[in-house]
């Protein structure tokens, strides 16, 4: 789990390539936890520190996990641009959801090669004159 963490808060602003299920939902769960730390410092500490530490948590994590939900989209053959569907209430949630959950597209796309077999197919046929 720390691993996908790891690897998704190195790509801090990676907008480009696929991410697996496994690397975006564990980054989920990561953000999730820290989240409920820092919360429960802050009652801890006090709602005024409590609220800065939240705060930090969340911004220093908002373009990693922008990052991320868009190269998971690349990885199901999605523009990472339908990240911004999630404005439409609910209907825009759990499109992206299932998205989020669905498996790796097979071989390369033309986003990069699949990060899940490692294969790099020729995804020249993919492309249009």
């Amino acid at each position: 789990m720390v691993e996908y963490f790891k690897l998704a808060i190195s790509k801090y602003a990676e907008f480009t390539g696929r991410s697996r299920r496994s690397e975006y939902w564990y980054f989920f769960l990561g953000n999730m936890i820290l989240s409920i730390i820092a919360t429960m410092l802050g009652v801890v500490l006090g709602e005024t520190i409590g609220s800065m530490l939240s705060g930090l948590v969340s911004l220093a994590l908002i373009v990693p996990g922008i990052a991320v939900g868009v190269r998971r989209l690349h990885d199901t053959g999605r523009s990472g641009w339908w990240l911004l569907i999630a404005i439409v209430p609910l209907i825009g949630a759990i499109l992206l959801l299932v998205w989020f959950a669905t498996d790796s597209q097979p071989g390369a796309n033309e986003y990069g090669p699949n990060p899940k077999t490692g294969e790099a197919a020729d995804i020249t046929s993919h492309l249009v004159d």
